[in-house]
Protein backbone atom coordinates (compact mmCIF):
# COMPACT_ATOMS: atom_id res chain seq x y z
CA UNK A 1 0.00 0.00 0.00
CA UNK A 2 1.53 3.72 -0.68
CA UNK A 3 -1.32 5.61 1.61
CA UNK A 4 -1.90 9.55 0.45
CA UNK A 5 -2.78 10.52 3.45
CA UNK A 6 -2.38 9.75 7.23
CA UNK A 7 -4.07 10.70 10.37
CA UNK A 8 -2.80 9.96 13.43
CA UNK A 9 -5.24 10.49 16.33
CA UNK A 10 -3.40 11.44 20.16
CA UNK A 11 -5.96 12.98 22.19
CA UNK A 12 -3.43 12.54 25.43
CA UNK A 13 -0.66 14.95 27.11
CA UNK A 14 2.30 16.92 25.75
CA UNK A 15 4.81 14.24 26.44
CA UNK A 16 2.51 11.31 24.51
CA UNK A 17 2.22 13.44 22.13
CA UNK A 18 6.12 14.09 21.44
CA UNK A 19 6.49 10.44 21.78
CA UNK A 20 4.23 9.75 19.04
CA UNK A 21 6.07 12.32 16.60
CA UNK A 22 9.41 9.93 15.56
CA UNK A 23 6.03 7.78 14.05
CA UNK A 24 5.69 10.81 11.78
CA UNK A 25 9.13 10.89 10.72
CA UNK A 26 9.14 7.53 9.99
CA UNK A 27 5.92 7.35 7.77
CA UNK A 28 7.48 10.12 5.49
CA UNK A 29 10.13 8.04 5.10
CA UNK A 30 8.68 5.19 4.01
CA UNK A 31 5.83 7.42 2.22
CA UNK A 32 7.33 10.40 1.38
CA UNK A 33 4.57 11.52 -1.02
CA UNK A 34 2.47 11.16 1.28
CA UNK A 35 0.29 14.00 3.34
CA UNK A 36 0.47 13.49 7.52
CA UNK A 37 -2.59 15.06 9.66
CA UNK A 38 -2.26 14.73 13.83
CA UNK A 39 -5.53 14.89 15.27
CA UNK A 40 -5.00 16.02 19.05
CA UNK A 41 -6.16 18.85 21.68
CA UNK A 42 -5.74 22.34 21.47
CA UNK A 43 -3.64 21.82 24.62
CA UNK A 44 -0.99 20.28 22.38
CA UNK A 45 -1.31 22.13 19.03
CA UNK A 46 2.36 24.20 19.48
CA UNK A 47 4.27 20.56 19.50
CA UNK A 48 2.28 19.21 16.33
CA UNK A 49 3.09 22.36 14.46
CA UNK A 50 6.66 22.56 15.54
CA UNK A 51 7.47 19.18 13.65
CA UNK A 52 8.84 19.34 10.20
CA UNK A 53 7.15 15.80 9.47
CA UNK A 54 2.78 17.13 10.19
CA UNK A 55 1.76 18.71 7.13
CA UNK A 56 -1.72 19.68 8.71
CA UNK A 57 -2.97 20.02 12.49
CA UNK A 58 -6.61 19.22 12.84
CA UNK A 59 -8.29 20.53 16.19
CA UNK A 60 -10.06 17.71 18.31
CA UNK A 61 -11.34 20.75 20.69
CA UNK A 62 -12.33 23.03 17.87
CA UNK A 63 -14.84 19.72 15.99
CA UNK A 64 -15.94 17.91 19.41
CA UNK A 65 -18.94 20.51 19.75
CA UNK A 66 -19.86 20.35 16.31
CA UNK A 67 -22.67 17.66 15.01
CA UNK A 68 -21.63 14.43 13.70
CA UNK A 69 -21.89 15.23 10.10
CA UNK A 70 -19.63 18.55 10.17
CA UNK A 71 -16.79 16.06 12.69
CA UNK A 72 -17.27 13.69 9.54
CA UNK A 73 -16.87 16.01 7.23
CA UNK A 74 -13.69 17.81 8.26
CA UNK A 75 -12.17 13.85 8.35
CA UNK A 76 -13.62 13.07 4.43
CA UNK A 77 -11.69 16.59 3.32
CA UNK A 78 -8.63 15.16 4.69
CA UNK A 79 -9.03 12.45 1.82
CA UNK A 80 -7.00 10.67 4.25
CA UNK A 81 -6.81 6.59 3.32
CA UNK A 82 -5.38 5.62 7.25
CA UNK A 83 -5.67 6.06 10.05
CA UNK A 84 -3.94 5.39 12.98
CA UNK A 85 -5.45 5.80 16.42
CA UNK A 86 -2.29 5.96 18.68
CA UNK A 87 -4.77 6.99 21.49
CA UNK A 88 -7.77 5.03 21.09
CA UNK A 89 -11.36 7.48 21.71
CA UNK A 90 -14.33 6.10 20.98
CA UNK A 91 -16.03 9.10 19.52
CA UNK A 92 -12.97 9.31 16.52
CA UNK A 93 -13.55 5.73 16.19
CA UNK A 94 -16.91 6.10 15.21
CA UNK A 95 -16.19 9.20 13.57
CA UNK A 96 -13.50 7.77 10.82
CA UNK A 97 -15.46 4.86 10.23
CA UNK A 98 -18.53 6.65 9.25
CA UNK A 99 -15.94 9.11 7.31
CA UNK A 100 -15.67 5.47 5.20
CA UNK A 101 -11.35 6.11 5.86
CA UNK A 102 -10.22 2.56 4.37
CA UNK A 103 -7.80 1.37 6.60
CA UNK A 104 -8.59 2.51 10.01
CA UNK A 105 -5.85 1.05 12.61
CA UNK A 106 -5.73 0.69 16.79
CA UNK A 107 -4.89 -1.78 19.51
CA UNK A 108 -6.69 -4.97 19.56
CA UNK A 109 -8.59 -6.35 22.79
CA UNK A 110 -10.83 -3.71 22.92
CA UNK A 111 -14.70 -4.08 21.98
CA UNK A 112 -14.62 -0.75 21.04
CA UNK A 113 -11.92 -0.56 18.15
CA UNK A 114 -12.99 -4.02 17.39
CA UNK A 115 -16.18 -2.91 16.34
CA UNK A 116 -15.11 0.39 14.51
CA UNK A 117 -11.21 -0.48 12.97
CA UNK A 118 -10.20 -2.96 10.39
CA UNK A 119 -6.91 -3.63 11.08
CA UNK A 120 -5.73 -4.21 15.09
CA UNK A 121 -3.01 -4.61 16.11
CA UNK A 122 -2.27 -6.93 19.37
CA UNK A 123 0.11 -5.96 21.80
CA UNK A 124 0.04 -5.25 25.48
CA UNK A 125 1.57 -1.80 26.61
CA UNK A 126 1.42 -2.42 30.28
CA UNK A 127 3.41 -5.86 30.17
CA UNK A 128 5.66 -4.59 27.31
CA UNK A 129 9.86 -3.77 27.95
CA UNK A 130 9.33 -1.93 25.23
CA UNK A 131 9.58 2.12 25.41
CA UNK A 132 6.02 3.86 24.94
CA UNK A 133 8.12 5.67 21.26
CA UNK A 134 9.19 1.88 20.29
CA UNK A 135 5.02 0.55 21.32
CA UNK A 136 3.62 3.42 19.52
CA UNK A 137 5.50 1.85 16.15
CA UNK A 138 4.03 -1.58 16.46
CA UNK A 139 0.74 0.04 15.28
CA UNK A 140 2.71 0.71 11.77
CA UNK A 141 2.11 -2.63 11.12
CA UNK A 142 -0.18 -3.26 8.99
CA UNK A 143 1.33 -0.20 6.46
CA UNK A 144 4.11 -3.14 6.18
CA UNK A 145 6.31 -1.08 8.49
CA UNK A 146 7.77 -4.10 11.11
CA UNK A 147 11.46 -2.83 11.27
CA UNK A 148 12.29 -2.31 15.34
CA UNK A 149 13.93 1.25 15.80
CA UNK A 150 16.75 1.57 19.10
CA UNK A 151 16.15 4.84 21.05
CA UNK A 152 19.14 6.16 19.31
CA UNK A 153 17.54 5.64 16.00
CA UNK A 154 14.19 7.12 17.08
CA UNK A 155 15.25 10.35 18.29
CA UNK A 156 16.23 10.93 14.59
CA UNK A 157 13.11 11.22 13.26
CA UNK A 158 11.34 13.79 15.23
CA UNK A 159 12.03 16.61 12.89
CA UNK A 160 11.26 18.95 15.83
CA UNK A 161 12.64 22.25 14.64
CA UNK A 162 10.01 24.29 12.96
CA UNK A 163 10.23 26.94 15.90
CA UNK A 164 7.62 29.36 16.09
CA UNK A 165 9.27 32.82 14.78
CA UNK A 166 6.97 35.33 17.46
CA UNK A 167 7.70 32.85 20.29
CA UNK A 168 11.67 32.63 19.33
CA UNK A 169 11.37 36.45 19.96
CA UNK A 170 9.27 36.36 23.23
CA UNK A 171 11.97 33.60 24.49
CA UNK A 172 14.99 35.53 23.40
CA UNK A 173 13.55 38.79 25.76
CA UNK A 174 13.98 36.21 29.03
CA UNK A 175 17.48 35.77 28.49
CA UNK A 176 19.01 38.68 26.63
CA UNK A 177 20.68 39.87 29.82
CA UNK A 178 22.06 36.43 30.74
CA UNK A 179 26.20 36.46 30.68
CA UNK A 180 27.28 34.47 27.68
CA UNK A 181 29.78 32.72 29.93
CA UNK A 182 26.82 30.75 31.89
CA UNK A 183 25.13 27.83 30.61
CA UNK A 184 20.82 28.53 31.01
CA UNK A 185 19.47 25.77 33.07
CA UNK A 186 15.82 25.07 33.06
CA UNK A 187 14.02 23.66 36.22
CA UNK A 188 10.82 22.45 35.63
CA UNK A 189 10.32 21.32 39.26
CA UNK A 190 6.24 20.08 38.81
CA UNK A 191 4.44 17.92 36.99
CA UNK A 192 0.69 18.34 38.06
CA UNK A 193 0.57 15.18 39.80
CA UNK A 194 1.18 13.55 36.52
CA UNK A 195 4.67 11.82 37.62
CA UNK A 196 6.38 11.35 40.50
CA UNK A 197 8.32 14.34 41.70
CA UNK A 198 11.58 15.44 43.24
CA UNK A 199 11.18 17.33 46.42
CA UNK A 200 11.49 21.34 46.01
CA UNK A 201 14.47 21.18 48.76
CA UNK A 202 16.22 19.03 46.26
CA UNK A 203 15.79 21.74 43.36
CA UNK A 204 16.90 24.27 46.00
CA UNK A 205 20.03 22.47 46.93
CA UNK A 206 20.51 21.54 43.34
CA UNK A 207 20.50 25.76 42.60
CA UNK A 208 23.39 26.02 45.41
CA UNK A 209 25.36 23.19 44.23
CA UNK A 210 25.53 24.93 41.05
CA UNK A 211 28.14 27.87 40.64
CA UNK A 212 26.82 31.11 40.41
CA UNK A 213 29.57 32.06 37.83
CA UNK A 214 28.88 29.29 35.61
CA UNK A 215 25.07 29.02 35.48
CA UNK A 216 21.98 30.94 34.80
CA UNK A 217 18.81 29.11 36.70
CA UNK A 218 15.41 29.33 35.19
CA UNK A 219 12.31 28.20 37.19
CA UNK A 220 9.57 27.20 34.89
CA UNK A 221 5.67 25.90 35.43
CA UNK A 222 2.58 27.37 35.03
CA UNK A 223 1.69 30.84 37.44
CA UNK A 224 -0.41 28.39 40.25
CA UNK A 225 2.81 26.44 40.27
CA UNK A 226 4.98 29.02 40.33
CA UNK A 227 2.87 29.98 43.37
CA UNK A 228 3.34 26.66 45.32
CA UNK A 229 7.20 27.08 44.88
CA UNK A 230 7.92 30.26 45.60
CA UNK A 231 6.01 29.51 49.14
CA UNK A 232 9.09 26.93 49.30
CA UNK A 233 11.99 28.75 48.27
CA UNK A 234 12.59 32.48 47.04
CA UNK A 235 12.49 32.11 42.79
CA UNK A 236 14.86 35.11 42.48
CA UNK A 237 18.66 35.35 43.47
CA UNK A 238 21.99 36.45 41.79
CA UNK A 239 21.49 33.66 39.24
CA UNK A 240 17.94 32.58 39.34
CA UNK A 241 14.50 33.85 37.39
CA UNK A 242 11.58 33.34 38.01
CA UNK A 243 9.15 32.82 34.62
CA UNK A 244 6.56 30.35 35.97
CA UNK A 245 3.49 31.62 34.38
CA UNK A 246 4.59 33.65 32.07
CA UNK A 247 4.80 31.40 28.77
CA UNK A 248 2.33 29.68 26.50
CA UNK A 249 3.61 26.33 24.89
CA UNK A 250 5.11 27.50 22.17
CA UNK A 251 7.23 29.78 23.58
CA UNK A 252 8.02 27.54 26.45
CA UNK A 253 9.15 25.32 23.62
CA UNK A 254 11.14 28.49 21.76
CA UNK A 255 12.82 29.41 25.51
CA UNK A 256 13.68 25.84 25.71
CA UNK A 257 15.23 25.83 22.57
CA UNK A 258 17.66 29.11 23.64
CA UNK A 259 19.13 26.72 26.73
CA UNK A 260 21.78 24.29 27.20
CA UNK A 261 19.93 21.94 30.20
CA UNK A 262 16.62 20.74 31.27
CA UNK A 263 15.72 19.00 34.76
CA UNK A 264 12.23 17.79 35.58
CA UNK A 265 10.15 14.52 36.09
CA UNK A 266 8.91 12.74 33.71
CA UNK A 267 6.67 15.68 32.29
CA UNK A 268 6.23 16.97 28.33
CA UNK A 269 8.81 19.97 29.36
CA UNK A 270 11.83 16.96 29.64
CA UNK A 271 10.59 15.00 26.68
CA UNK A 272 10.66 18.53 24.67
CA UNK A 273 14.24 19.24 26.01
CA UNK A 274 14.99 16.02 24.58
CA UNK A 275 13.56 16.05 21.27
CA UNK A 276 15.52 19.50 20.95
CA UNK A 277 18.59 17.97 21.75
CA UNK A 278 18.79 19.60 24.73
CA UNK A 279 20.56 17.68 28.01
CA UNK A 280 17.52 16.57 29.24
CA UNK A 281 18.08 15.22 32.81
CA UNK A 282 14.88 13.32 34.11
CA UNK A 283 14.24 12.30 37.64
CA UNK A 284 12.00 9.09 37.62
CA UNK A 285 10.43 6.27 39.99
CA UNK A 286 11.69 2.79 39.21
CA UNK A 287 8.23 1.57 39.57
CA UNK A 288 6.45 0.15 36.43
CA UNK A 289 4.84 0.78 34.30
CA UNK A 290 5.92 4.29 35.11
CA UNK A 291 9.54 4.11 34.95
CA UNK A 292 12.41 5.22 32.69
CA UNK A 293 12.29 2.03 30.85
CA UNK A 294 9.07 3.01 29.23
CA UNK A 295 9.02 6.80 29.30
CA UNK A 296 12.48 7.95 29.62
CA UNK A 297 13.23 10.93 27.32
CA UNK A 298 14.84 10.06 23.74
CA UNK A 299 17.54 12.69 22.55
CA UNK A 300 20.90 12.60 21.87
CA UNK A 301 21.62 13.87 25.13
CA UNK A 302 18.92 12.77 27.53
CA UNK A 303 19.94 11.15 30.64
CA UNK A 304 17.85 9.63 33.65
CA UNK A 305 18.60 8.94 37.46
CA UNK A 306 16.33 6.91 39.60
CA UNK A 307 15.20 6.36 42.82
CA UNK A 308 16.04 3.03 44.57
CA UNK A 309 12.65 2.65 45.45
CA UNK A 310 9.18 4.01 44.09
CA UNK A 311 7.87 6.96 46.75
CA UNK A 312 5.57 6.44 49.59
CA UNK A 313 2.39 8.61 49.12
CA UNK A 314 3.19 12.17 50.00
CA UNK A 315 6.54 11.52 49.82
CA UNK A 316 8.98 12.31 47.16
CA UNK A 317 11.85 10.59 45.11
CA UNK A 318 14.89 10.00 47.04
CA UNK A 319 17.65 11.08 44.67
CA UNK A 320 20.78 12.77 46.02
CA UNK A 321 20.57 16.60 44.56
CA UNK A 322 24.94 15.69 44.09
CA UNK A 323 23.87 13.46 41.53
CA UNK A 324 21.96 15.53 39.46
CA UNK A 325 24.55 17.70 39.70
CA UNK A 326 27.08 15.74 38.73
CA UNK A 327 25.14 14.73 35.77
CA UNK A 328 24.57 18.64 35.28
CA UNK A 329 28.43 19.61 35.08
CA UNK A 330 29.41 16.36 33.28
CA UNK A 331 30.80 17.68 30.06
Amino acid sequence: MNPKGIIISRTDSIGDVVLTLPMCGILKQQFPGCRIYFLSKSYTQSIIEACIHVDEYINWDAMKDSSPAVQIEILETTNADVIIHVFPRKEILWLAKRAGIPMRIATGGRLHTVAKCNKLVFFSRKKSNLHEAQLNLKLLKPLGIEAEYSMAQLQEFYGFSNIDTKALVRATEEIKSVPSSRKKIVLHPLSKGSASEWSLENYQRLIELLPKESYEIFITGTEEEGQRIRSSFPLHGENVNDVTGKFSLAELIAFISLCDVLIAASTGPLHIAAALGKKAIGVYSPKRPIHPGRWAPIGKDAHVLVADVHPKKGDKLGIPAEDVAQVVMAG
